[in-house]
């Protein structure tokens, strides 16, 4: 097996998880980052967490590795993204000059030892690392993962009531040139004093702290059984979102337990609240299926590669569902929140709570609906199978879906289903093959249903 094979897809999702967990690629691995090290004895386990495959273009991993060295002989946590590029392809990084510049930044905050570089590539492997902070794209990353600036930050920052004192920083999310979540913990402070630093890269933050301000503010006076987490602050000057820890837990968690019955119909009738949102009450971009079905179809690209068959059923689901919408009855747009599913909806001491507003849109509303059933076959699958039934039906007894919504929540639940196995089924799961051509043909099987119901 040859490196130009496996990021090809010629080898087929083996080939995948030869460059991903093989030996001689591990080998290789190792060896670029024990180079960026004072001593390659520091670096200790290397544990993949995420990878995606685009055959023929690139293959991207995520590692969480461990390292021994300064400012103490205490481990470190240190996230790592791997790139594999067919030869002769240009450095996916950045600009170098950018790279260096903030290389000597991270340098001069203290936060480069025990590394020497935070940059690497072998080219006769097509490999490229970096190694967090680093992120040419958010140059403010490094900062913000200097606990004394982060001490500095929030004691000038009263409103928060951020205990004083030292903070450890600890990454959540490191996606170079996507996005960015730090966990920032108060020494001698119990967990639930954490604060989150979301990063971004353009005004997007700003957009999002208004929205999420106003629509809790609705919500409110609404009276709705359903609240937001909003940003603690939101700092331009960072591009950084502050928020505070939150206390309870995902409805993900709680789907096998008696109670999930009466938290799904609340689930759904907090949706119902959040769909009654004046559109004209914050800034909103438009989506469209058209864009929904380009997402899709590039979330799923890697299928018709190393999982032809199933690719071709999700090409044919595809055209299929635009056709079946053409016949479907549609609804003026409103306000959607555009990735309603069971991890961002929490169970707290203070109520059910909704995670995460970096999405919503004008679209239509079916589409949140469509999001959470297809989650609940998600979640019921990895869970053995045996209760999405059950759970889809206390979901929109809460919501009380209209008969035209629910057919139109149906098609979206087909298309997020398609595009949810595509991102989630992680390809070094040895079952990736098993369970991703198990649920196109679930995501399959509900099309054909839906589309025998529809009159023309």
């Amino acid at each position: 097996m040859n490196v130009v094979d496996a990021l090809a897809g010629l080898s087929g999702v083996e080939g995948v998880r030869w460059l991903l967990e093989g030996d001689e690629p591990q080998a290789a691995l190792r060896r670029a980052l024990g180079g960026l090290l004072t001593d390659l004895a520091l670096l200790g386990a290397c544990r993949l967490y995420r990878a995606k495959s685009k055959p023929g273009r690139y293959l991207t991993a995520y590692y969480e590795i461990s390292v021994r060295g300064a400012p103490s002989d205490a481990e470190q946590r240190r996230h790592v993204e791997a790139v594999w590029l067919p030869p002769g392809t240009a450095d996916p990084r950045g600009a170098p000059e950018d790279i260096a510049r903030m290389q000597e930044e991270v340098a001069e905050l203290g936060l480069l030892a025990p590394f020497r570089a935070l940059v690497a590539n072998d080219p006769s492997w097509g490999l490229w690392l970096q190694v967090s902070p680093l992120d040419a794209e958010y140059p403010q990353l490094a900062r913000l993962s200097s606990p004394p600036h982060v001490r500095a930050l929030l004691s000038a920052l009263p409103e928060l009531g951020a205990p004083p004192g030292d903070y450890t920083v600890e990454v959540v999310r490191y996606r170079p040139g996507q996005r960015h979540v730090l966990r920032y913990r108060p020494a001698g402070a119990p967990p639930d004093a954490a604060l989150y630093a979301k990063v971004y890269s353009s005004d997007k933050g700003t957009r999002i702290f208004s929205t999420v301000r106003r629509v809790v503010e609705w919500l409110a006076a609404d009276d709705a059984p359903i609240s937001a987490v909003q940003p603690a602050a939101y700092l331009p000057e960072e591009q950084v979102a502050l928020y505070r820890h939150v206390a309870g837990r995902p409805l993900s968690e709680l789907l096998h337990l008696p109670e999930a019955t009466e938290h799904l119909r609340l689930a759904g009738a907090g949706l119902r609240a959040i769909h009654r949102v004046p559109t004209d009450l914050v800034e909103l971009r438009q989506h469209s299926l058209e864009k929904e079905l380009q997402s899709i179809a590039s979330a799923s690209e890697h299928l018709k590669t190393l999982l032809p068959e199933a690719g071709a059923r999700v090409t044919r689901m595809l055209a299929r569902a635009q056709v079946l919408h053409e016949r479907l009855p549609q609804e003026a747009p409103g306000f959607a929140y555009g990735d309603f599913k069971a991890d961002h909806v929490w169970i707290t001491p203070d109520g059910m709570t909704l995670i995460d507003f970096d999405t919503c849109y004008l679209f239509d509303q079916a589409i949140d609906l469509g999001k959470f059933l297809a989650d609940l076959w998600w979640w019921d699958d990895g869970a053995g199978g045996s209760g999405a039934g059950a759970a889809r039906s206390h979901f929109l007894e809460g919501y009380g879906p209209s008969p035209e919504l629910l057919l139109r929540a149906r098609l979206y639940e087909v298309l997020v289903l398609t595009k949810s196995t595509a991102r989630r089924v992680k390809l070094f799961d040895p079952a990736w093959a098993e369970r991703t051509g198990r649920l196109v043909a679930l995501a399959e099987g509900l099309l054909s249903r839906l589309e025998a119901e529809v009159p023309g």
